[in-house]
């Protein structure tokens, strides 16, 4: 299916949830409302469009911004040889999306790093807990606000 007529029917379907559509070295950008996240995946993952991958997600930090957090996700169709890439924004002040664990299991680990990460918090995430910092880290180290230089707390070794 030609991506022009996919970016149409997305503009129908979502209207009032497509904040903008621009092209960035020849892949489609989607910017959403972050209520219309699994809406618009579940939409895009159906037939016949088919991105049936999701092939990456991550967080970009604008610190400064009134929107300071983007949630990044990169949808692939196989059948169609088409890559989508759809973006949210978040605020500091309400750093929460939907999970897409439900529709990819990948996403699992994808989301627990960016919470480990940046902070952001994944609802209906089955295990949500830091996956590479360890428990008692304090902060979330890819912020661009995390002091380069700050001490951990001390934790007991085990035995």
């Amino acid at each position: 299916m030609e991506k022009k007529k996919i970016i149409e029917e997305l503009k129908q379907k979502f209207s009032e949830k497509i904040k903008e559509i621009s092209v960035q070295f020849g892949d489609e950008i989607l910017l959403i409302e972050r209520d219309s996240l699994l809406d618009v995946v579940q939409f895009l993952k159906d037939e016949p469009y088919s991105y049936s991958m999701l092939l990456d997600l991550t967080c970009v930090d604008y610190k400064g911004h009134e929107l300071r957090f983007e949630m990044v996700y990169h949808l692939f169709s196989i059948s169609n040889v088409q890559r989508l890439r759809i973006k949210v924004r978040l605020s500091e002040k309400d750093l929460q999306i939907d999970s897409l664990t439900s529709l990819w299991k990948n996403a699992n680990w994808l989301e627990r790093e960016v919470y480990d990460m940046f902070g952001v918090s994944f609802k209906g995430h089955p295990d949500l807990r830091r996956i590479f910092m360890y428990d008692g880290f304090e902060g979330y180290p890819l912020r661009k606000d995390f002091p380069l230089r700050k001490r951990q707390p001390r934790i007991p070794l085990r035995k």
